[in-house]
């Protein structure tokens, strides 16, 4: 189940740079008298937004797409159509080596709306993903089955230990992790103690889940295995076998079984036809409320 050295950039005109106005030339004639009533002064016009900047680091053309500057990866091929894909990186091209730039630039133009709108979102993902980076401390947060849990450096505790606050004020986070590691411990240190325990929940509660939704999906799943995958959260194979992105026991349960009955649906339906669709949703109903979840949610960065 799906979860993706630059040339140097030429001299140009700053984006930012405000073009000066012409000053309004004086009157030729000084008035005697103030006239008798003045019409009221017109609201000044709303500043335009500020024109922004995407660079492909791989770019080697560039374009204007609504006041705003696009540079752009342009790829040749083999292929019968012109392409786009918007990804972290920026906006790549795909073309066939038979269609002319001036093709391109007018396919760009008419699909402008889509690129813009999909090239920041994709620099506010950017942006999320940069502020959930995890800094391995004492006090440190990160989610955990949809909550917050706050780390705690407790050389106490043996091991990690998870303990909850169900009398925590409004806003406070009511889970804590104990690990058992001294205040100096190295960041590599909490963060391979954490992950350890992660893990450990993650299989626990994967092998729970698949438990209760095998015997209502009518399937039997014969291995159970947790995955690191980059670009998925899930896969599914004929001889019942099953792998769990890990990362999942960071998401509230319901997208933990959201991803598990999909996967186990794949035992009864090794496609995504409707058939395969009506499988999940003999179980979850609701499933498409929790699938956004997936693509939006940015995870924290452990790293």
């Amino acid at each position: 189940m799906p979860s993706r050295p630059p040339d140097p950039p030429s001299q140009q005109l700053s984006l930012f740079d405000e073009v000066p106005t012409a000053a309004a030339p004086p009157s030729a004639v000084r008035p005697t008298s103030a006239p008798r009533s003045a019409a009221p002064a017109a609201p000044p016009p709303a500043a335009a937004p500020p024109a922004v900047s995407f660079a492909h680091p791989r770019a080697h053309r560039e374009i204007a797409l609504s006041g705003h500057r696009i540079a752009y990866e342009l790829r040749r091929g083999r292929r019968r159509s012109i392409g786009f894909v918007v990804g972290p990186e920026g906006l790549s091209v795909s073309a066939p080596r038979w269609v002319g730039v001036g093709d391109v630039e007018s396919a760009l133009r008419e699909k402008a709306g889509w690129i813009l709108r999909k090239l920041q979102e994709q620099g506010e993902r950017a942006r999320r993903l940069q502020a959930s980076r995890i800094e391995w401390r004492d006090g440190t947060a990160l989610p955990f089955l949809g909550e917050t849990v706050i780390v705690v450096l407790d050389t106490r505790t043996t091991g990690a230990v998870l303990n909850s606050d169900a009398q925590a004020l409004p806003g406070v986070p009511r889970l804590t992790l104990h690990v058992g590691l001294p205040q100096g411990a190295a960041p590599e240190q909490i963060r391979e103690a954490v992950q350890s325990w992660l893990q450990r929940q993650a299989r626990r509660i994967f092998e729970e889940r698949c438990a209760l939704y095998a015997p209502r999906l009518n399937v039997r799943m014969k291995r159970l295995a947790l995955s690191s995958a980059a670009t998925r959260w899930g896969s599914a194979s004929a001889d019942g076998s099953i792998r769990l992105n890990w990362r999942l026991v960071h998401f509230a349960l319901p997208v933990i079984d959201y991803v598990v009955t999909h996967e186990l649906a794949h035992l009864r339906e090794m496609n995504h036809s409707a058939a395969f669709w009506g499988v999940v949703r003999s179980v979850l109903p609701d499933y498409e409320q929790v699938m956004g979840t997936l693509r939006d949610q940015v995870l924290p960065v452990l790293d």
